[in-house]
């Protein structure tokens, strides 16, 4: 697509008539323009659907259009009209199917009937729903199940993904990989450390409360739009909001709601952020660190000259260990090298540190951009730190808040996905249906990339997603996964990950969230948590792509009939038949959180999980929130920038995206359009390599470690971004990130900070 690329600076502001006019595009596009826009009438309302785009909380109280631009982008993506029929795969070859684009897979519309791979034709065939489940089973049951993977992507249900986390349990592992190990897995590991919880502390009531927001490394106008009209109220009633990110996005800059007539006739704008600092790819804990030593500079001024105090002591004292120990080390960072790794001025980050001081209540919210580094978990740490030094978790308008990508993923953890047994109840479990619960670790969404690349894996199996397009090491993962015994896919549409299959390979399509599932006892309904452990229900609203289409429930209890030995305990055919009856499973092996689970969820909007640190009790060891004296301000240390044509690569994606699935080749924000194969360079260091604007060049990563990572193609586009570093598109990138280049405990795959060289390409 690169010939095609036209790229422009675009002046507009998030939202607005471009944002209009993207979605009605997409509507037209999946021939949905009049009945789609109904359909969007009752997204993330009450007696509605949860949107399948990201995971944004509902209102109270809900406005006449509760969706956004990229929401209404998924929406219109799974009601498209259009459909893949059996002809489609009669004529078109496994082989030939991957010279097509990510974009072209799925713009082919709706999966309708399941298939199996017919190796020796090299196409998918049609297959009958209980012949792909007795074969199914029949491979699991030759296999060692620690031997399988069972990977559920971020938009299941909360009763499917209870469904499938049991049938992984009963059939014998805990090979649970899901998108929170690609992203968030960092706040999965450093918040229960700090505060005893795994989630972000606040609600969405508490954005009206606030008087001070610090965003770090999370693009608003791409990724969680919604969050614009809270943000836009703040920064309407004079709040503050410091923003840290590489490069200046859009939606953090300016915003024209358009769900308000008057702003869109008169094209208003209002300024999001009040300050907008740049920080240099993997500065983040340098800059966090420069504003904690600034306010305890600040804090021993004011004390001195009898001026309130910048840190709240009591609260330290009274709540938090490691204080003191961490603010030795603040003190003691220097200046320079704090703005050298940061690439901000100290009076900027003083500046900034004045204001945070000058709140009563602070949100800090933050994306990837501080999960996916090999100091994620640390960098996670470091924001608490910044926070705990102002008592600013546990009190109303203030707490931590990392924003969650896929629609369900935070819930998926609670009902059971996870590689971590001691994150499940295994002995309610056992109790409950009667088995011996595997107890040993399972693999991770890196854990398992490994055991595929050895040999080691012999099945994967996948509740949704495109793990194969959004893992690192592309090259690799693609050579190794037909070595695979078995490869069972649940979709709705056809990807990039479908067209590489084990010896033995299904491709089973499911209900989409917003298609009506009727089972034997009627219309049924699901339930979602929300990235602020409010839990809703969610109502199908069109009528399916077709007959032959199962939803999740059925095809993980299909498929689990088939595998297992009977159990009378395992009604799986009358959860299949009511999901009431799962939700009751979910209430009695989880009542702390899932206590009177129908009843709750019929007569309230939504419920919020019980969460103890937002009334300041701190479930760590030692029963206090932990301050972390940070081991080093290096987020990346194996990237060496000494060699001076080493770039840092940040991964993004675009205004036309959702993860791994592509609406279009416009990105609006960035002023690029018709091709995702551009790299967005600094002018200088264009010019100090001599590219022009436009030139062709290949991307290489920077590391020796016996494999050659190089992607081509990239149009050079000069960019407001820091020096030295360089950002390109999601997931085009994945072959330059090395599998082992992972945040060090959590093993999120680093892609906020690669490695890279520029080569130039002939021609």
């Amino acid at each position: 697509m690169t010939d095609k690329a036209r790229i422009a600076p675009y002046s507009g502001p998030a939202g607005g008539w471009g944002s209009l006019r993207s979605v009605e595009e997409r509507l037209l596009e999946e021939h949905r323009l009049a009945s789609g826009n109904a359909v969007l009438l009752r997204q993330n309302k009450p007696a509605g659907y949860s949107c399948v785009s990201c995971s944004w909380a509902k209102p109270a109280e809900p406005r006449a259009f509760e969706y956004c631009e990229n929401g209404a982008k998924a929406t219109a993506w799974e009601i498209t009209r259009k459909r893949v029929p059996r002809a489609f795969f009669a004529g078109h070859t496994i082989a030939a199917l991957r010279g097509w684009t990510d974009q072209a897979l799925e713009a082919e519309g709706r999966l309708l009937q399941p298939m199996r791979l017919d190796h020796a034709a090299d196409r998918w065939v049609p297959v009958q729903w209980e012949e792909a489940f007795r074969e199914i089973g029949r491979e699991l049951r030759a296999l060692d199940p620690r031997s399988t993977v069972f990977y559920a992507s971020g938009r299941a249900s909360l009763e499917a993904s209870y469904m499938w986390g049991l049938f992984a349990r009963l059939y014998g592992h805990n090979n649970l990989p899901d998108s929170s190990n690609m992203c968030h897995e960092s706040t999965s590991v450093g918040l229960p450390e700090a505060i005893g919880a795994p989630v972000g502390t606040i609600t969405l009531e508490d954005f009206a409360r606030t008087d001070c927001i610090l965003a770090f490394g999370q693009n608003v106008g791409s990724n969680s739009p919604r969050m614009l009209h809270p943000l836009q109220e703040a920064a309407r009633r004079g709040v503050p909001i410091l923003t840290f990110n590489p490069l200046r996005e859009r939606g953090w800059e300016r915003f024209t709601n358009p769900q308000s007539p008057r702003e869109m006739l008169t094209g208003a704008e209002t300024r999001i952020a009040s300050r907008y600092h740049q920080v240099r790819a993997g500065g983040d804990s340098a800059a966090i660190l420069g504003l904690c030593k600034a306010l305890l500079e600040g804090d021993a001024a004011a004390r001195a000259a009898g001026r309130p105090a910048w840190i709240d002591h009591g609260f330290v004292a009274e709540h938090t260990e490691g204080f003191e120990a961490f603010a030795a080390a603040a003190r003691a960072a220097p200046w320079p090298e704090l703005e050298a790794r940061s690439g901000l001025a100290r009076a900027a980050l003083a500046e900034t540190a004045a204001i945070y001081a000058r709140s009563r209540a602070a949100i800090g919210l933050y994306g990837m951009g501080l999960t996916q580094h090999r100091k994620g978990v640390e960098n996670v740490r470091m924001l608490v730190n910044l926070l705990l030094l102002r008592g600013n978790v546990g009190k109303p308008g203030a707490g931590v808040l990392p924003v969650r990508g896929h629609s369900n993923v935070q819930g998926q953890r609670t009902v059971g996905i996870t590689e971590k047994p001691a994150l499940v109840p295994l002995d309610r479990l056992a109790a409950q249906y009667g088995f011996a619960p595997p107890r040993e670790t399972g693999m991770n969404t890196v854990e398992a990339c490994e055991g595929i690349i050895a040999g080691r894996v012999r099945a994967f199996l996948g509740l949704g997603g495109n793990f194969l397009r959004a893992v690192p090491e592309t090259a690799a993962m693609e050579a190794a996964w037909p070595r695979l015994r078995l490869t069972v896919q649940v979709a709705t549409k056809l990807n990039r990950g479908h067209l590489f299959n084990g010896e033995v390979a299904f491709l089973l399509p499911c209900l989409g969230r917003i298609e009506r599932d009727e089972q034997a006892s009627g219309p049924q309904f699901v339930t979602c948590e929300d990235t602020m452990t409010k839990i809703h229900p969610s109502h199908g609203r069109v009528a399916p792509a077709g007959p032959r289409l199962r939803s999740e429930p059925a095809i993980i209890a299909g498929i689990a009939k088939a595998t297992l030995p009977p159990n009378p305990r395992l009604p799986w055919d009358e959860w299949v038949g009511d999901y009431a009856r799962v939700r009751d499973a979910i209430a009695a092996t989880y009542p702390e959180a899932f206590h009177d689970f129908n009843a709750r969820i019929a007569r309230e909007r939504g419920f919020h999980r019980p969460l103890p640190a937002r009334q300041r009790v701190w479930k760590t060891q030692s029963g206090k929130a932990g301050f972390l004296t940070p081991p080093a301000l290096d987020e990346d240390p194996d990237i060496d920038l000494r060699p001076p044509e080493v770039l840092q690569l940040i991964t993004l994606r675009s205004n036309d995206q959702f993860n791994t699935t592509i609406y279009g080749y416009d990105d609006r924000f960035r002023g690029v359009r018709g091709s995702r194969m551009v790299l967005l360079l600094h002018r200088e260091d264009a010019a100090r390599r001599g590219l022009a604007e436009g030139a062709l060049v290949a991307l290489e990563t920077a590391v020796e470690d016996g494999i050659r990572r190089r992607v081509e193609g990239f149009r050079v586009t000069a960019y407001d971004i820091p020096p030295g570093c360089c950002a390109a598109y999601y997931p085009e990138c994945n072959p330059l990130i090395p599998l082992w280049h992972h945040a060090e405990r959590s093993k999120v795959p680093a892609a906020k900070s690669v490695p890279v060289r520029i080569r130039p390409m002939p021609g």
